[in-house]
């Protein structure tokens, strides 16, 4: 079922190349039929996850030789860490490409380097040959900038340039360190389980694991390397900000999990508190800087700043709770940020040609588009962890494993959290109910309605977030089995690490 994602997904980038150009709106049904396949794969292979204590929590492995010379395989599995993300992937693919409905330029290039993307970040969720990992992970930097460049709109050649420069770089820094790991390791191998095992020399890892942390770090949004994040975010057409912010994220911070801190337990030690104090900081200066912007769009893209920098600090708390509260704020910051930007770009966006505050807010776009106006509501309850979503367990977790690790920094990270409740206040009052609403009737424009495209998408991220926050369960069950049992690779992690 696993491998069955990544088919689906390049499979439908085959079937879309090959469509004559007359038939280029048939582009979007293909795409539609790949992702509900992708999808459906993953829930089948989520739901077939055995959860019994014996079973190894690595599932669902192919081990087929490739480059044998050189030690590399197609290697690909996925334990609750991996299954989870790769649930992530299914939803956020299906809705972009709902949110994508109305693409008329050049259909056929559009969802043709979409699907690459999706294809992409599924074989990144389950690899486990760290050669195949780097592969994947290319795959989906080159699309982005031709999706952005394209179809995007403001400054979206600076936007789609810088967010390239610093994707290369990441992965420039994440190679540098595959070799050296080839280079060191006497197996000659790149087996990533195989590799958890060995213990790589101190004064290796001292090195090692803070560049490839880096590298990873960048894509999530690591202070100060986070600027291509906001700049990309409102520059890219809407399906490609729910990618950004829902998907494409959370690669780095997924591999930082599982290659950096996995394979270097000393060099994080080492390099714990330094990674804490930057999340820290970031996770405030998103805030912040969100609290301050006019524009509807960036206020989304520093919001997720701050939601990724909640994620870096539960990384390396090193405590079951922490950790699982950061895969857990993975899931939900990708469902959440994705709603976000498809109600600012697609319904808003595209239909007032605005995302300034104070015009919105003359525009009365709670009676104009209510189900805008519902849907953003909706999300920002979500954004602000309020109990009943996906985002109040998962922040919660998080602070209180930074309470165990680090209880200076929980101040402030708590300080975060409270302006990430005036921002986004601030933001759903301005643009759907301004204050002087009350004593001025305002005259709704004629939008063009939601459409069922966009209707079924917003359901669809609705239904995930509220789902997760009423019935945590269905995913802590396997995040905590990927930390907690003796086989895994993160038990072996935070035993090396706080022993």
């Amino acid at each position: 079922m696993l491998t069955a994602t990544l088919l689906s997904s390049f499979l439908g980038v085959a079937l879309i190349l090959l469509l004559p150009v007359r038939w280029g709106q048939a582009a979007k049904w293909i795409a539609l039929l790949s992702a509900l396949l992708g999808f459906g794969f993953g829930v089948a292979a989520f739901r077939g996850y055995d959860m019994t204590p014996q079973a190894y929590p690595i599932q669902s492995m192919i081990n087929l030789p490739w480059v044998e010379r050189l030690g590399i395989g197609f290697i690909t599995g996925a334990d609750g860490i991996s299954l989870v993300l790769i649930l992530l992937t299914g939803i956020i693919a299906l809705a972009g490409v709902l949110f994508s409905w109305n693409v008329t330029q050049q259909p056929r290039a559009f969802f043709a380097l979409f699907l690459t993307i999706i294809g992409g970040v599924y074989g990144v969720f389950q690899s486990l040959d760290l050669f195949l990992l780097f592969v994947f992970y290319e795959i989906v930097i080159i699309p982005k900038y031709f999706l952005i460049s394209n179809w995007g709109s403001t400054n979206r050649e600076y936007g789609a340039m810088k967010l390239t420069i610093y994707s290369v770089a990441g992965s420039a820094l994440i190679l540098l360190v595959l070799l050296g790991i080839y280079v060191v390791n006497p197996d000659v191998s790149l087996n990533l389980i195989a590799l958890a095992k060995y213990k790589f020399p101190h004064g290796f890892q001292l090195w090692a694991f803070p560049v490839m942390f880096l590298g990873f770090g960048i894509l999530a949004g690591l202070w100060p390397f986070h600027t291509w994040a906001p700049t990309g975010h409102v520059a890219a057409p809407t399906a490609v900000s729910m990618l950004l912010a829902g998907i494409v994220m959370k690669l780095g911070s997924y591999g930082a999990l599982r290659v950096a801190m996995t394979l270097f337990p000393y060099g994080l030690e080492q390099w714990r508190m330094a990674i804490a104090i930057l999340a820290t900081v970031g996770l405030l200066y998103g805030a912040l800087v969100a609290l301050a912007q006019r524009d509807l769009k960036f206020v989304v893209g520093y919001s997720s700043i701050n939601h990724m920098g909640f994620v870096l600090l539960g990384l390396v708390t090193l405590n079951t709770i922490g950790l699982s509260g950061a895969v857990l704020q993975m899931f939900s910051h990708g469902i959440i940020g994705g709603l976000l930007f498809a109600v600012v770009g697609r319904m808003i966006y595209d239909r007032t040609h605005t995302r300034d505050l104070g015009a919105l807010g003359q525009m009365g776009l709670a009676k104009a588009l209510p189900f805008a106006a519902f849907t953003f509501v909706i999300a920002s309850a979500a954004s602000m962890g309020m109990p009943g979503f996906s985002g109040f367990i998962a922040e919660i977790s998080i602070l209180l494993g930074a309470w165990k690790a680090f209880p200076m920094l929980l101040i402030f990270a708590a300080i975060g959290a409270i302006i990430t409740v005036a921002f986004t206040l601030r933001a759903l009052q301005r643009s759907f109910f301004p204050a002087h609403e009350s004593a001025i009737e305002i005259e709704p424009h004629p939008y063009a309605p939601i459409s069922l495209p966009e209707r079924l998408g917003g359901a669809i991220l609705m239904a995930a977030t509220l789902g997760v926050g009423l019935f945590p369960k269905i995913l802590m069950d396997p995040i905590l089995r990927s930390f907690e049992s003796p086989q895994s690779l993160m038990h072996h992690l935070i035993r090396e690490v706080t022993k």
